[in-house]
Order: C-alpha cells, then sequence, then structure tokens
C-alpha cells in the first residue's frame, strides 16, 4: 500500500511537470504574421530584390530610383537594399533557392516550378496583370491563331508566364505546341535580335520588347496576352518564408512601397519610363510607345490573383512542367495585403 501511494503522488507529479512544460515552451515553429517581429530573428542589414527589365515590373525600378526602398525600410533596421536584374523567372527563381535573393518581382509561372521543388516562399502581392504581345514579321499574313502554322515563335523559356500562356492558347486554337507551331526559348533580347535578323518568324514577349520589334519596322503586333486569356496575371511579388516568419513587417513595408511606386508611374508616365530606360538601357521612345499600347495594368492586390494562378499551376500540371499539384496555402499569403 506504500509503494502503491508512493508510485501515485510520483505520476501526479509528472504530469504537473509536464502541464508545466506545455504551458511556457514558445511557440517557435509558428510563423509570425501579427506585424512584429519574431523575437529571436536576428536583424536585417541587406535586403536583396531581383527583378526583369520589363515595364510589368517599372515600380521596383521607380523605387529603387527615388531612394524608397532604402528611406522607408531604414527605420525597420534595414541598412542596405540592392536590386540585381535577371533576364527571365527561371534563373531568378533559381536565385532564391539558392538564398541569393529575399524578394522577387517574377512571372508567376517560374514560382510553381520553384514551389514544386522546394522554394520556401510565398507570393504576398500582385505586379501586373497582361501585358505581352505575339509580333510577328511584317511579310506574314493573320487573320486566325492557324496562320501560325509551320511558323518558329521565339518566347520565353518552358514553364515561364509567356510559355505557358502561349501553349495553352495554341492547343486551345487545335494547334500542337512544338509541332504545328515551333517554340523557342529564349531571352527577351536575343528573341527581338532573332526576328529582326529573320531569324524566327514571331516573338510573344512582355513590353517593352514588341514596341522595340515595331518600332524597327520588323515587325507587326497580332495578338495581345489579354485576348490569349482574358485578365491574366503576369508578374507577382514573392518574398521568402524567412522573411515572413521572421520579419512580417519588413513584407508590409515592401508593399506599401511596391504601391507608392505603382501611384507615381501612373501620375508621371513620362518621368517613369525614362527611369525605366536609364537603368534597362531601353530606348526611351520605345519604353513610351510600350506604355501606350499594352494591355497589361500594375495591380497589386494578391486576392484577384488566385484564380488565375491556381489554373496556371492546373495548366502547368498537364504540360508537365510540374510533377505535384499546388494549393493555395502552397503559393499564396494573402495575410499581408491591406488596401488603402
Amino acid at each position: 500500500m506504500k509503494l502503491q501511494k508512493i508510485t501515485v503522488f510520483a505520476l501526479i507529479a509528472i504530469a504537473l511537470l509536464l502541464i508545466t512544460a506545455g504551458c511556457t515552451q514558445p511557440a517557435a515553429t509558428t510563423p509570425t504574421t501579427t506585424g512584429a517581429p519574431a523575437a529571436s530573428a536576428a536583424p536585417i542589414k541587406e535586403l536583396r530584390i531581383g527583378y526583369q527589365p520589363s515595364t510589368h515590373q517599372m515600380a521596383e525600378i521607380t523605387a529603387m530610383n527615388k531612394g524608397w526602398w532604402a528611406q522607408d525600410l531604414a527605420p525597420l533596421g534595414v541598412q542596405n537594399v540592392s536590386d540585381k536584374v535577371f533576364p527571365t523567372g527561371a534563373p531568378e527563381m533559381a536565385a532564391m533557392l539558392s538564398g541569393d535573393i529575399d524578394v522577387a518581382y517574377v512571372g508567376a509561372a517560374p514560382v510553381l516550378s520553384a514551389v514544386a521543388t522546394g522554394l520556401d516562399a510565398k507570393i504576398v502581392a500582385g505586379v501586373n496583370t497582361q501585358g505581352s504581345d505575339l509580333v510577328i514579321r511584317n511579310d506574314l499574313n493573320y487573320t486566325s491563331p492557324q496562320n501560325l502554322k509551320g511558323l518558329t515563335i521565339a518566347t520565353f523559356p518552358a514553364g515561364t508566364i509567356q510559355d505557358t500562356v502561349l501553349r495553352n492558347w495554341l492547343q486551345q486554337n487545335n494547334l500542337t505546341p512544338d509541332k504545328d507551331v515551333i517554340l523557342k526559348g529564349m531571352n527577351p533580347g536575343d528573341a527581338v535580335t532573332a526576328i529582326i535578323a529573320g531569324k524566327v518568324d514571331g516573338v510573344f514577349l512582355p513590353t517593352p520588347s514588341p514596341s522595340v520589334v515595331v518600332n524597327q519596322g520588323k515587325g507587326k503586333i497580332v495578338v495581345r496576352s489579354g485576348e490569349m486569356y482574358p485578365n491574366h496575371t503576369c508578374c507577382v511579388l514573392v518574398v521568402s518564408g524567412k522573411l515572413i516568419r521572421e520579419h512580417p513587417e519588413i513584407v508590409r513595408q515592401i508593399i506599401k512601397t511596391n504601391d507608392k511606386a505603382v501611384a507615381f508611374n501612373l501620375a508621371n508616365t513620362d518621368e517613369a519610363a525614362a527611369i525605366f530606360a536609364d537603368k534597362t538601357g531601353a530606348k526611351l521612345e520605345d519604353v513610351k510607345a510600350s506604355l501606350k499600347e499594352w494591355d497589361g495594368n500594375w495591380a497589386s492586390d494578391p486576392n484577384i490573383i488566385v484564380a488565375p494562378v491556381l489554373d496556371y499551376a492546373k495548366i502547368q500540371y498537364n504540360l508537365g512542367y510540374i510533377k505535384k499539384s499546388l494549393t493555395q496555402a502552397d503559393l499564396f499569403d494573402l495575410s499581408f495585403y491591406q488596401k488603402n
């Protein structure tokens, strides 16, 4: 009987210790999205942003030129903000996978491939919708997609937005990509050079590249991407999972700074075009023309792009670009965006 009492008391004591430990143990693995940095988070000394030389992503370039990235993030402890240009989304996502950039302005499609292969990051805001054009040589006739049969079209490499939208549109029009229409994956500069030199019959590229071809008298715009896929998402704003968990206040400010730059670009289009041309080396007249001609729109609300991005995920799965189905939870964190 005495031994039984000792055993009972011992079990009660152990249970109390376990309950106490459970109540006081910090939830270190729970993502922090309350707007305050995680208690153990190390300060961010440098924030590294990736972007591409397209008018789709002009907000990043404007914010950098105006010094807004550094100015707005300095009160949050960020000592330096740098950016790096990438020709297309695949190398940009590779840089994010390797930890070389923290934030990416990038097409939604390359994000899918990266997340499907282990990228720890989320889409927290949109950047733009539509804004790519199919340009063919001036001597070619075009009245319907069937006129493209037998042609060679240069576009961004496999797994990008342009590649995904174009392939899907061709299939919808009973054309088999790489059989009826040959697609060549190229960087925008190489694709423009190819059509100007007569090495390809057409290009499908984001602005301002279509205007470069048209202004040189080497092609004509025959289909805009919004006609291929109405109101489709193009570029998105992606941040690393580490930044989301440890510095949610920085993520929120990134979105606010982006919105400030978009507002400036809309109100001061000529100055924004000049900033873009100076940064990228593009001709100012091509940039201005592209902003007048494009069917795109700068839009940051991520809630309106969830459905198109999930549709891309289905398309890429069917094309064999990704080997697993992706959900909204895999791709998005909608908690940071706040309408002004």
